[in-house]
């Protein structure tokens, strides 16, 4: 009798917001004891930043490394996605497919945490609508917010604080509501949009509450104390803006 090969596991790996020392101890040893890692990266002929962050701590001797595109697109949950972002999930998922009905384990090395505004469960999602059950394991990783908040010793939460998480593709009417209703708030990837940014934090008197991080942990860090000094500045994609109203 036959057995039919049990199928490998997909592993969502975070592996923290940019700093190699940031990876924890699970995140590596999974990595390491995977041989097949797919990393994502946003450009065709670039390169995968989870996959460069991830080699700093783990020996890619003998693994098989692929570094796939994901479009750098809005997504709206709810809505009809694009279909060059839907070809890439699926591209993506069928590669990725063939590996684990070989048997074979995938790691999906992604910034930050898998669970937080990631490709890892755009991928995941694919896989599913293809194959229906897939072995998953998600490994969490710190976030970006949580290492900007440490790196400029800002508390996110603190007591009865009610906090708010947005993403940079987050560009309707909501955001005024939220910027006065919540008593911190978190703007992820604002490197496209900190002169509205500025400008409505002005309005709302809240400039001198925020701060901006610039590629957090790595060697080219930058922070903003005073967010008007990013007006008119080439940000990296890797920026984070942290606003905070009431005093510790």
């Amino acid at each position: 009798m036959i057995r039919e090969k049990q199928q490998g596991t997909l592993y969502l790996v975070g592996i923290g917001p940019g700093d190699p020392e940031l990876m924890t101890c699970k995140a590596v040893r999974v990595l390491e004891q995977t041989r097949v890692l797919v990393g994502p990266k946003a450009k065709a002929d670039g390169a995968s930043n989870a996959v460069q962050i991830a080699a700093s701590q783990v020996d890619m001797t003998g693994k098989t490394v692929l570094e796939l595109r994901f479009p750098m697109k809005k997504i709206r949950l709810g809505c009809d996605h694009d279909p060059e972002v839907v070809s890439a999930w699926r591209q993506a998922a069928e590669v990725v497919l063939g590996y684990l009905e070989k048997g074979e384990d995938v790691a999906f090395p992604t910034l930050g945490d898998p669970a937080l505004y990631s490709t890892a469960f755009y991928l995941l999602n694919t896989l599913q609508e293809l194959r229906g059950q897939i072995r998953v394991s998600v490994i969490p990783g710190i976030t970006a917010m949580a290492a900007c908040s440490a790196r400029v010793c800002m508390p996110i939460g603190l007591g009865d604080d009610v906090v708010s998480i947005v993403p940079a593709a987050f560009d309707d009417n909501r955001l005024r509501s939220i910027l006065e209703s919540f008593d911190a708030v978190v703007l992820m990837k604002v490197f496209r949009r900190m002169t509205t940014l500025v400008a409505l934090l002005e309005e709302l008197k809240l400039v001198d509450q925020a701060v901006l991080i610039e590629r957090c942990g790595m060697d080219d860090q930058k922070i903003y104390t005073d967010v008007r000094q990013t007006v008119g500045r080439k940000l990296h994609y890797f920026s984070t803006l942290l606003i905070r109203k009431k005093e510790v």
